[in-house]
Formats: structure tokens, C-alpha cells, sequence
């Protein structure tokens, strides 16, 4: 989750439960400083130095919204990382689960792995308020991370057409890790939950409503790896 439209701003008010907002908050900080060590360690890998570049540019600004959004906690009073700590667990083991073994791979967790959790996100923000909502989406990437590994992964299937196989199975291994993992961090945190679930309040995905949305993560997981060539 690279290159962002805005800041995460600071004014207005919010009409969710500001424990909720909190946590979905320390989400998505946590997620942006795995992000950060992610495209720093792919950007040791890559074989260019224009290559190393890129990609440490792309790091650099993941460490960027990290700290804004530790900066929109602390404005709201909390604790980074007590924010942060409940979602250790399953960012943890999604990355141990899904580590690139080479140069390939590492692009291949960037270009699809990142962009299924954004897509996780940007749907969440149908089901917030105004003021969250905006505040979330200023914090979520554009297309620019995934347009640099896309490029670099198809010059590289072109060179060599027996990465396609490999590149498409761990494409599945990271959808499927990431639907289980989306699940589990929505579920182990109550204030988190009752931000995002109906659970009575007439506000949230009701059970059918947050299945659908898995599914749509799934489309699109679907046709980011048809932008390659490749099955999902």
C-alpha cells in the first residue's frame, strides 16, 4: 500500500463508536508498517539498482502513512501500538504464511497481496460514516504499487514462461490466507466488530452482506491475476 491521494486528516467529528474507529485505525497502521518491512525486503532482492530504487521509494512512503496514522491515534488519545497489538496474530502469521522466497515472489506479494488488503478496506468504508470513511480512503493507496510490480512480473513471465505456474499458485495461496486472515480480524476485536457488523444497531454488513464483500474480494483477486495472464 504505496502512493496515497492525500493525508489522513485530522478535523471534523464521527459518528461511529470511537473504540471502533480506534481499531480500525491500529488495523490499518499495523498493516502499513508490515507493508513497509515487506517492500523493503523485496526491494533487497531486486536485481537492478534502478529496481532497488523504485522500490525503496514505494517503502519509503508506506513508512509515511504508517506514521500518520499513528498520528491520528494519538490525536484521538490512544496508544499506537496498544492500537496496533490486538492484530498482531493474524498480520503475523498472513506473512509468515506468505513469504517470497525470491525476487518473483516478493513482486507477487506486492502486486496482489497488498491490493487484496486495500480492496478489504475500501469496502469496509461503505459501512462507515462520512467523516471515517473519508479519513480511511485518504489513507489507502492508489495504483501505483500495483502498477510497478504488474510491469515488472509481466517482462518477467515473457523471459521465462515456467514462472507462470508458480506465480499463479501462490496468487491462490494468497487469496485464500487472506480470506481466512480478513475474517479473523474483523471477529477478534469487539469494538472493531460492532464498527463493522450489524449486530442490532441497524449499522454494518449484516452475515450475508459481509460474505458478499468476500466474494468481491475474490472477483477482483480474479481479474488481478487475469492482468497478468495468469489463473486465480
Amino acid at each position: 500500500m504505496i502512493e496515497h491521494s492525500g493525508t489522513v486528516t485530522s478535523t471534523g467529528t464521527t459518528s461511529a463508536p470511537e473504540a471502533g474507529v480506534t481499531s480500525l485505525l491500529g488495523v490499518l497502521a499495523y498493516g502499513e508498517l508490515m507493508a513497509f518491512f515487506d517492500v523493503a525486503r523485496v526491494a533487497e532482492m531486486a536485481p537492478t539498482v534502478p529496481s532497488q530504487q523504485a522500490l525503496g521509494a514505494l517503502a519509503a512512503r508506506e513508512y509515511s502513512v504508517f506514521e500518520q496514522l499513528s498520528a491520528r491515534l494519538r490525536e484521538l488519545g490512544a496508544d499506537p501500538a496498544e492500537a496496533m497489538q490486538p492484530f498482531h496474530e493474524p498480520f503475523d502469521n498472513w506473512h509468515a504464511r506468505i513469504t517470497p522466497a525470491d525476487w518473483h515472489e516478493g513482486l507477487m506479494k506486492i502486486y496482489a497481496g497488498s491490493a487484496i488488503a486495500t480492496d478489504f478496506y475500501r469496502e469496509l468504508t461503505d459501512v462507515l460514516d462520512p467523516a471515517t470513511a473519508d479519513m480511511i480512503r485518504r489513507a489507502l493507496p492508489d495504483d501505483e504499487q500495483a502498477a510497478i510490480a504488474r510491469t515488472a512480473l509481466l517482462e518477467a513471465i515473457a523471459q521465462d514462461e515456467r514462472l507462470a505456474g508458480r506465480l499463479a499458485l501462490l496468487g491462490r495461496r494468497m487469496m485464500g490466507e487472506a480470506l481466512s486472515q480478513a475474517q479473523l480480524v474483523a471477529l477478534i476485536n469487539d469494538d472493531l466488530l460492532d464498527l463493522i457488523m450489524d449486530r442490532g444497531t441497524g449499522q454494518g454488513f449484516d452475515l450475508v452482506g459481509f460474505q458478499q464483500l468476500l466474494t468481491r474480494l475474490g472477483e477482483k483477486h480474479t481479474r488481478r491475476m487475469a492482468a497478468l495472464g495468469l489463473d486465480a
